[in-house]
């Protein structure tokens, strides 16, 4: 039994840390890439809680990805806790597509993070 046995196999986590910016993106848009093999029903997790700093270089991966799995009739959804991702969502009008999640098991289960985040962020 992993650490979520509550999660199926229809669920994939993406993990990512330190600085994503235009020379790290890449490797993240292919781990992005990676999660979404296969056919049927796609839940996908990105957990960004161990990143530092964010620009908007992965804006267009997460955009892509959430695209597929809504074409697959399932979501995306971000974890994170530091400010930098919701700046970046906000500057790009992204914030209710990307809704704050505080850990992957949230994310799972639905159960947004609280707005104290937001509040600071303005």
């Amino acid at each position: 039994m992993g650490p979520h046995p509550d999660l199926f196999d229809e669920l994939r986590v993406v993990r990512a840390s330190g600085e994503l910016d235009l020379t790290t993106v890449p490797a993240f848009a292919h781990e992005l890439k990676k999660a979404r093999h296969g056919t049927g029903r796609l839940f996908l997790i990105v957990d960004l809680l161990d990143v530092t700093f964010m620009d908007g270089s992965v804006l267009d991966p997460l955009a892509a990805a959430w695209e597929e799995c809504r074409e697959r009739l399932g979501w995306l959804r971000v974890v994170h806790s530091r400010p930098g991702p919701l700046l970046v969502f906000r500057a790009a009008g992204l914030v209710e597509r990307f809704p704050r999640y505080a850990s992957v098991q949230d994310a799972w289960k639905g159960v947004l993070g609280d707005r104290t985040l937001e509040r600071r962020a303005t």
